[in-house]
């Protein structure tokens, strides 16, 4: 019998939340399986600690989240929280943390992103602790950011934050040049063109990996998957999607994409010297951008994100997550705890917000003073006006995939290929469209394309 797993969740929390329903069957069928092929499933590594506080292990990679485990470890003398850095989820975190659900070794709380939460719901790895959030708790949070925890009624864990995006521009490149901020697709072309030909070491930008191109395509309303009638469809290679891909196809023909990885030392000494002059990024960016790219503090300045067309106003979204509860976790309670607390505490959030950028999905926290400040790295800007009103131009129309860590994967592999110059990103999209139909009907998912 075929299965249907019918829910998608965007990356942006309360802004990108497209809820469809998930059979239960589906989601019980998986969870049945996962356990199976991980054989019986044995303490979690969490327990009473030695001083007999409530021991609640965390795994997670952003800037800020250590500091707020001791914040919560000094002023809760019932809990003891242990924070453990591991590489961010894409980069391999996700499979350390399926591999040690398997094992019955897993924390009882991760960093999840919104688009893998579902695919982490489906394998059975994540907990229901629906029972321990109060109506107070709950209403902290706007209705579609706890739908983006929530899978068929089952909750898995607290919202963190969302990434609505926008243009960050190295202002001193582009005043040196007498260059306008670009506010269409077609502008920001131009602006390409003057800045390669000023001195052929510059770019406009590098190469974006999955989910910051997601975003892109988001923006443009070029969607990769959707459900109908409980059967999942895959868009990847729709024409709204070749629109897009046919467009920084030709800036990677054109030769005005910089070859340095996103991440990579020489994509943040590009930043720093100016030779790479913008990312279109979410807010988060901010935080990677200051602490990668010292030698450019001062010289960089956000603005909105180009658009399609004159006077449209569409945003995409990249990034948001939350902070999950792994199945196994023997102090579920106090696990709830902590996550509620790290998500709504203002002084904890407030160095979130200094350190990593992150953007508050609890509606109390979006007057912190820190998302008022002046930010010397951008000449004093106060970037975050800039985000507070993308945060309303998201565009909603947005569900992810099943199996996203696979299709991650593929994607990645055929994009790398494509921003080198070898094959396109129109055709990484297809190959990735081909091969994730393929792999969800190897798991007897209801897909058409």
């Amino acid at each position: 019998m075929k299965r249907s797993i019918a829910r998608g969740i965007g990356p942006g929390g309360a802004l990108s939340v497209t809820s469809l329903a998930v059979t239960s069957l589906s989601v019980a069928f998986l969870a049945v399986a996962f356990l199976a092929v991980a054989g019986c499933s044995g303490p979690g590594a969490d327990g009473p600690s030695s001083s007999g506080r409530a021991a609640v292990t965390f795994w997670g990679w952003a800037p800020g989240y250590a500091d707020a485990v001791e914040a919560f470890n000094r002023s809760h003398l019932d809990i003891e929280v242990t924070y453990q850095a591991v590489r961010p989820g894409a980069e391999g975190g996700y499979q350390k943390l399926l591999d040690a659900v398997k094992a019955g070794n897993a924390p009882c709380l991760a960093q999840i992103g919104y688009e893998t939460l579902p695919s982490f719901a489906a394998q059975g790895a994540l907990l229901d602790v629906g029972e321990h959030r109060t109506i107070a708790q709950q209403a902290a949070f706007p209705e579609a950011a706890w739908s983006a925890v929530t899978v068929e009624e089952q909750v898995h864990g607290v919202p963190v934050d969302m990434g609505p995006m926008a243009l960050f521009y190295n202002k001193k490149v582009f005043d040196a040049l007498g260059l306008e901020v670009p506010t269409t697709w077609a502008e920001y072309r131009t602006a390409a063109r003057t800045i390669h030909a000023s001195d052929p070491r510059r770019f406009i930008s590098s190469p974006y990996m999955t989910y910051d191109y997601a975003g892109l395509a988001r923006q443009a309303g070029a969607s990769w998957f959707g459900v109908k009638d409980d059967v999942w469809q895959v868009t990847m290679a729709s024409r709204a999607n070749e629109k897009v891909a046919a467009y920084w196809q030709s800036l990677v023909d054109e030769g005005l994409i910089s070859s340095a990885p996103m991440y990579d030392r020489s994509w943040y000494e590009g930043l720093g010297d100016g030779d790479i002059a913008t990312v279109v990024g979410a807010v988060w960016q901010a935080g990677v951008i200051k602490s990668g790219a010292k030698d450019g503090a001062g010289q960089w300045a956000v603005a909105p994100m180009p658009q399609w067309d004159e006077g449209q106003i569409e945003v995409g979204n990249a990034g948001g997550g939350a902070t999950a509860v792994l199945k196994g976790c023997e102090n579920p309670a106090a696990a709830w705890e902590f996550a509620h607390w790290m998500s709504t505490d203002r002084d904890a959030f407030g160095v979130l917000v200094e350190k990593a950028a992150r953007y508050p999905a609890a509606t109390d926290l979006l007057d912190l003073p820190q998302l008022a400040a002046a930010d010397p790295y951008f000449g004093g800007q106060k970037i975050y006006d800039v985000f507070s009103a993308a945060s309303h131009q998201v565009n909603p129309d947005w569900t992810w995939g099943p199996l996203m860590t696979k299709t991650a994967t593929d994607l990645d592999d055929g994009l790398r290929t494509a921003w080198s110059g070898q094959g396109t990103i129109y055709g990484a999209l297809r190959d990735t469209q081909d091969r994730t139909v393929a792999a969800m009907r190897e798991q007897e998912l209801e897909v058409t394309s």
